[in-house]
């Protein structure tokens, strides 16, 4: 039996301190399951960033683009599973916790982001006037470019999912499910972005109890897991492998069957104690998914000296981002620049005590 589901809001990563202990026990799959998934988005990043430095396509892409029908669609899920317990919250609280919380560290790495590379870009390439800079920057508010967008999509899926969340489930499903398949292609990153991803969103926050008890049985039979799996592995791949894997309809169930088969996986390292690292990177997924343009072009650099291999460099620049980008928010902790991983008191809508997990601890990136 898998121990009671403690009711954790989404999108409040675990503790700042590293060295914290839990005083009650964590669903700790959940956190296998974004220790998958961020992997994969890490690898997404460091493949495309060797590619273009190397002027060639590597054998990691054919991973890349295995992953490519489950790597967000998980991710949202995952994000939507708690959301039940922070809709019951005052609506001061809950902006602040789910929209003012997630802007900050959007707007600051956004703003970090433009200030040292793409504004030398828009100056030096384009030409662009100092009028021009200011509206490519404000632009940036409401439209994300870059890795960034998950950050700035999650408080717009709170906000949507609280207001109407007094519509049938049935009717959001309905209509999420219809813009995913409707393939929706503007030039706004927010609009392409809600109509793809949201349905998986709203189905995480949906469909919890299920999923929490598809999770336990997955527990509990292991080898019907495992046969799960198999087949699972060998329908994405040759669904990829002839080009169907973005078809309408075909991507919504292979987002919804790629995102189970990595509840399973999570499930199963779950019980092994060697996977811990895993766990922990999916902890903190959030601060790798702010350090990684960083992190993974710098230590792209450095190993494109010792490796020559474009699949070999790109799966070391995965590996090295993944631990550089941990390594960085431990030091930056220890400094006066904490201010890049916990919003400042006087920026918080709310006076009540910061948001802590059920087992006590502070979040990370905490409010």
């Amino acid at each position: 039996m898998m121990a009671p589901v403690p009711m954790q809001a989404a999108g409040e990563p675990p503790a700042i301190e590293p060295s914290a202990r839990a005083a009650k026990p964590r669903v700790e799959w959940v956190d296998y399951a974004k220790g998958i998934c961020i992997f994969f988005v890490v690898m997404l990043h460091a493949n495309g960033i060797t590619q273009e430095r190397m002027r060639e396509i590597g054998w990691l892409e054919e991973v890349v683009e295995f992953a490519r029908p489950f790597r967000m669609p998980d991710f949202f899920l995952i994000a939507g599973l708690f959301l039940a317990s922070a809709l019951r919250r005052p609506w001061r609280r809950y902006l602040d916790t789910k929209v003012v919380h997630f802007f900050y560290f959007y707007l600051l790495w956004m703003t970090l982001r433009f200030l040292v590379v793409d504004l030398d870009n828009l100056v030096r390439a384009d030409g662009a006037t100092a009028h021009g800079v200011v509206l490519v920057y404000l632009r940036r508010w409401i439209d994300p470019i870059g890795t960034l967008w998950f950050i700035h999509m999650l408080p717009i899926f709170f906000v949507v999912t609280r207001l109407l969340r007094s519509v049938p489930p049935w009717g959001m499903w309905l209509g999420a499910a219809a813009l995913h398949s409707a393939q929706i292609a503007t030039e706004w990153t927010v609009i392409d972005n809600f109509a793809s991803r949201y349905v998986f969103f709203y189905s995480g926050y949906v469909l919890a109890p299920h999923i929490f008890r598809i999770a336990a049985w997955a527990h509990a039979r292991a080898g019907a897991a495992l046969g799960y799996l198999l087949g699972w592995g060998v329908l994405n791949g040759l669904l990829v492998a002839a080009g169907w894997a973005l078809l309408p309809g075909v991507s919504l169930a292979l987002g919804y069957a790629g995102a189970l088969a990595v509840i399973f996986v999570a499930v199963m390292l779950s019980k092994l104690s060697w996977t811990g690292p895993l766990r922990y990177l999916g902890e903190n997924s959030l601060v790798v998914y702010l350090g990684d343009f960083w992190v993974s072009r710098i230590a792209n650099r450095a190993l494109a000296l010792a490796i020559g291999d474009v699949g070999s460099l790109a799966l070391a620049t995965t590996v090295a981002s993944a631990i550089g980008t941990v390594l960085l928010w431990r030091v930056v902790m220890r400094t006066p620049g904490r201010f890049m991983y916990v919003r400042p008191r006087w920026l918080r809508l709310d006076d009540g005590p910061p948001p802590r997990e059920q087992d006590g601890r502070r979040p990370l990136l905490a409010a």
